[in-house]
Parts: C-alpha cells; sequence; structure tokens
C-alpha cells in the first residue's frame, strides 16, 4: 500500500448503491477521503483509465487502488480491522425474493411517459434504465455463479437493449431473472454457499456476493419508490425495516 502521507480518493457516482455504502462506511471508521464524482469530473475516468479500472466505487492512494465492492477489502485497505456480520444465506435468499416482488409492483406503477426522465440529479441515468437495473443486479449474479464470468460490472451497467422499452418488456426480463434465480438455489448443493465465485474484484465467498447483491437490488428499489414519490405516486406495499434489518444498507439514498 502506498505511503499513509497520500490523500485517499474514492471515485463515485450519484445513484450508486455500492459508492453511497462506501462513503457512509469510511466516514462510519473516521477516515478522511476526497470524494470525486465520476459525472462531474471530466478528467476522473481518465484518471481511472489510467489505472486499468473502468468502474466505480474504488479507493485509490498514490498508485494502489482496490475495488470498493467487499468492504472487509475496503477496510484492509485503509489499515482498519472490522467485524461484518451477515444474515444466513437461506434468510438472504428469502430476503431477495421479497425485495424482488417489491421491485415487481414498483415498477408496474412507473407512468409511460415518465421512463425517460433522470432518475436523479447529477447522473444521466434513466428511469426506464434504473428500473431494468434492478433486475441487472440478479442477472449479474447468475452469471458470475453459473456461468463462470468475472466481470460482474458489464452486466449491470450494460444499458438495457433497444427492445425493451417499456414497463411490461421490463417487467418480462425481471420475471425470466426471477425465474433462473429460483431454479439456482433450488439446486444450490450448498445452502450455507460457503464456496467461492470468481469476479472482477477478487474471489469472495458466495455468501459473501449473495449478500452485496440483495442489498444492491434492495437499495435501488428504494430509490425506485423514492422516484414514484417524487412523480406522487405512493409506492404498492413498500419495503419496511423488517425487511432492510441485517442488510449492511446504506443510509444515504443517492450520495
Amino acid at each position: 500500500m502506498a505511503g499513509e502521507s497520500e490523500a485517499l480518493r474514492v471515485y463515485w457516482r450519484p445513484g450508486c448503491s455500492s459508492c453511497v455504502k462506501v462513503k457512509e462506511f469510511l466516514a462510519g471508521l473516521g477516515v478522511e477521503f476526497d470524494a470525486i464524482d465520476v459525472e462531474a469530473d471530466p478528467r476522473a475516468l481518465a484518471d481511472l483509465a489510467a489505472l486499468g479500472v473502468r468502474t466505480v466505487p474504488v479507493l485509490v492512494r498514490g498508485r494502489q487502488f482496490v475495488f470498493a465492492q467487499e468492504l472487509a477489502d475496503v477496510a484492509r485497505f485503509v489499515g482498519r480491522e472490522v467485524r461484518l456480520v451477515r444474515l444466513p444465506a437461506p434468510e438472504l435468499v428469502e430476503r431477495w425474493r421479497t425485495v424482488l416482488d417489491a421491485a415487481r409492483r414498483h415498477i408496474a406503477q412507473i407512468p409511460a411517459e415518465r421512463l425517460g426522465v433522470r432518475a436523479t440529479a447529477g447522473r444521466d441515468r434513466s428511469v426506464r434504465d434504473l428500473a431494468y437495473h434492478v433486475f441487472q443486479v440478479p442477472d449479474a449474479f447468475l452469471h458470475a455463479v453459473l456461468d463462470g464470468r468475472e466481470d460482474l460490472a458489464s452486466v449491470y451497467n450494460a444499458p438495457p437493449p433497444r427492445e425493451v422499452r417499456t414497463v411490461a418488456d421490463i417487467l418480462r426480463y425481471g420475471d425470466r431473472v426471477r425465474a433462473r434465480l429460483e431454479a439456482w438455489w433450488a439446486a444450490q448443493p450448498d445452502p450455507s454457499c460457503a464456496g467461492t465465485v470468481k469476479t472482477y474484484y477478487g474471489e469472495p465467498p458466495l455468501h459473501h456476493l449473495l449478500e452485496r447483491c440483495v442489498w444492491h437490488t434492495a437499495q435501488h428499489v428504494r430509490q425506485i419508490g423514492a422516484v414514484l414519490a417524487r412523480f406522487g405516486i405512493s409506492p404498492d406495499r413498500p419495503l419496511a425495516e423488517r425487511d432492510y434489518a441485517g442488510l449492511p444498507m446504506p443510509n444515504g439514498l443517492w450520495e
């Protein structure tokens, strides 16, 4: 790791769930850092590209960096010890079902004429893109665990295909992903998910990747609920605190 005298930089973008989480995590540890919004700073992506990095969030100190997908990796990078308590894998799967049910209800409420508006200020992501992204997270998980695809970010950051234009199109995609997820879990030989899975940021335990994808999905469902509220629409049976309990959810919604 580079010298402690070099400033720690966190590259992030608005609406990114992992970005919100890692900034809160570092602040909770009392670690000082410079937050660099890659959407607002035109030099930021070039700086990351020079390091061979194509996605955020990422922590950089000097020429050293760590992807901020696994908080244990973040803690080691900044020289802190943390103890992370995780829900058992079967409970995480049950939470994921609850979250995806809510996602389907809320996305079905999005008015067709609002799909093209921005989901949040400061980022060029439409409501359509965000709604589609909710289901890209479990899709990326399945690509990793079933197909051995390590670059999860290339799956969940890909724009929706041209043929996905309507709310119904998004929901059909979500239903296909949900069916594959249920089939994966039904065939899972080890319900503790104790094995490992290769990703672009390392080889974490499958249990850890499962947890990350569950809360990542849940965070975006919260965002969809906020978008509906902005449109003057009450989300249908929104998720409650009991649904988030035990998940490492960020406090913030967009930043």
